[in-house]
């Protein structure tokens, strides 16, 4: 009986045209034996433009909806998402050579192990990579670690959610992507790390894309008041999570 791998990716009509580049970074990955992958395309609103970019293959699924952010558009494709695992692939970015297997290995050995990630390189518009150079040990990453770094450096965690892989029932339960205009993926990652351990992989999983249309590039992104607000209703997501005597798997 055939494995299954969901890739979930949020696109909105500046970014579909880097969609053909992920579609070839996911068809040059090696899977298990056994396993295969379904990708999750949800367009973020209903235009024209993204569907002539949205490659012609059975395991893609393409889907439309009111616009609410990347966040929301990924939840809404988790009602497609019949699979053991959930692998995030923004729509500009590149899965690395082996980054699914990678995954597949560390969650299917360590039941224990809610979600994993993995080493980034930025991908500059000039075609080279720069990486960064604070990456965690490799292995399992301690219920809350990620909580407490991210409160030591200026809110930000020692590994990148766009990498992240994550149990389906964990991800559902944790209610998915937060309702954030950004950092979104941040919300989930401390949420995840407040009940469950993790894994990082030192190996790098991800390009990714740095260009001006990307979110993280606009001038709303860094406006004070509004960072500071996603901010504090992540941190206090996460505390509460921690706090709760619930933990993942049930009596880890």
């Amino acid at each position: 009986m055939q494995r299954r791998i969901i890739i979930v990716t949020a696109v909105h009509p500046p970014a579909a045209s880097f969609l053909p580049d992920a579609y070839k970074s996911l068809c040059e990955q090696e899977l298990p034996e056994g396993w295969d992958w379904l990708w999750l395309i949800q367009e973020d609103g209903r235009s024209d433009q993204v569907a002539p970019y949205v490659p012609d293959d059975i395991r893609i699924s393409f889907r439309q909806g009111r616009p609410g952010g990347a966040g929301m558009a990924r939840t809404m494709a988790m009602a497609r998402a019949e699979g053991e695992y959930v692998k995030v692939l923004d729509a500009d970015d590149q899965l690395a050579p082996g980054a699914l297997a990678r995954d597949i290995a560390a969650l299917t050995s360590n039941p224990e192990i809610g979600w994993t990630t993995s080493r980034v390189l930025d991908l500059l518009p000039d075609g080279s990579f720069v990486g960064f150079d604070q990456d965690p040990p490799a292995g399992p990453i301690e219920r809350g670690a990620v909580l407490e770094h991210w409160k030591a450096h200026d809110y930000r965690a020692q590994v990148h959610p766009a990498t992240l892989c994550i149990r389906r029932d964990l991800l559902l339960a944790l209610g998915a992507w937060m309702a954030l205009p950004a950092s979104e993926d941040t919300g989930l990652l401390l949420a995840l790390s407040a009940v469950s351990r993790g894994w990082f992989s030192p190996e790098v999983g991800l390009h990714y894309r740095k260009w001006p249309g990307q979110v993280t590039s606009q001038a709303a992104h860094v406006d004070s008041a509004e960072r500071e607000a996603r901010m504090t209703v992540i941190e206090a997501r996460a505390e509460l999570l921690a706090g709760l005597a619930w933990q993942y798997p049930d009596g880890a």
